[in-house]
């Protein structure tokens, strides 16, 4: 009943572990897989290690709702086959989540996560925190990377949009049309949370990226339009905690949905997703999930 498709990739659930969250762990990866998501997205993996901002790095600014600049933090491509075999070894579907500081490092990073096994990249050009977001704030740029990324590897290619840009339907026509297989929506939108005792900002970096509940509405009206301008498949991000969230988000055109700040609740919260998801399809008379993806553009 709840079994989605994304491009080539076959997700019992269609709930998936967000980028960022619980991923440079193989068995925790596993472990998140096998309490319900039908996959799992690592944290986004570069060429080379990198340290990351200093702390403070996340905060809850209001509940459920919170502003991080993490910086990318992550041991690298090569380091991490090791965890990807972890995660592999016990079943996992895992998506892997890659930036690069240039172009040609997404397709590189990319080329040895195939080989390593993962089952689809999700390309990270939206981070708002890092310099990456401006590839994906241009069209040209987004287009370009998708491209190059394609001809690295055979694996399902997935874009993860920038939510801080003026056009991103433009955005995600070029991504479409340069061959990427499906999109996820969205990234966090940036922000700033100033202490007006110390009167500076409160995070190290000073800027971050807002999620939790108050990106929700955002998200939804992405996915909502998106729906209504490519035929690829819309991954939904941004503030879902729990089954109404991701029906909502269903509603709106999304064929699954991300799980990043609500697992502060623990990895239960994939069992209730899927109980309240399940009995809501049964209750609108609906045969499984694909009957409601896009059901509110037909109201």
């Amino acid at each position: 009943m709840l079994e989605t498709n994304i491009a080539s990739l076959k997700l019992k659930t269609p709930f998936i572990l967000a980028s960022g969250i619980l991923g440079v762990s193989g068995s925790t990866l596993a472990k998140v897989f096998h309490a319900g998501a039908g996959a799992v997205v690592s944290k986004s993996i570069g060429p080379v290690p990198r340290q990351g901002y200093n702390n403070p790095s996340v905060i809850e600014i209001f509940p459920d709702t919170f502003l991080n600049a993490v910086g990318l933090a992550n041991p690298g491509i090569d380091e991490f086959a090791g965890e990807v075999k972890i995660a592999k070894d016990q079943g996992t579907v895992i998506i892997l989540s890659v930036f690069g500081g240039e172009l040609q490092e997404y397709g590189e990073v990319a080329k040895k996560a195939e080989k390593m096994g993962a089952d689809a990249i999700e390309l990270n050009i939206s981070c708002p925190h890092a310099h990456i977001s401006c590839i994906g704030a241009d069209a040209q740029r987004t287009s370009e990377v998708v491209r190059l990324v394609k001809s690295q590897t055979h694996l399902p290619i997935i874009a993860k949009l920038n939510p801080n840009v003026t056009d991103i339907v433009e955005i995600a026509r070029s991504a479409e049309k340069a061959g990427v297989d499906a999109i996820t929506a969205i990234n966090t939108v940036r922000g700033m949370l100033i202490d007006i005792d110390a009167k500076c900002p409160v995070l190290a970096n000073k800027s971050g990226g807002i999620s939790g509940k108050l990106l929700k509405p955002i998200a939804v009206k992405v996915v909502y339009d998106l729906f209504e301008s490519v035929k690829i498949p819309i991954i939904g991000c941004g503030g879902i905690s729990d089954w109404r969230d991701a029906v909502e988000f269903f509603l709106a055109g999304a064929s699954a949905v991300q799980i990043g700040s609500a697992l502060w609740k623990g990895f239960e919260i994939f069992t209730e997703l899927a109980k309240g998801t399940k009995q809501y399809i049964v209750e609108n008379k609906a045969k499984n999930l694909q009957d409601i993806i896009g059901r509110a553009h037909k109201a």
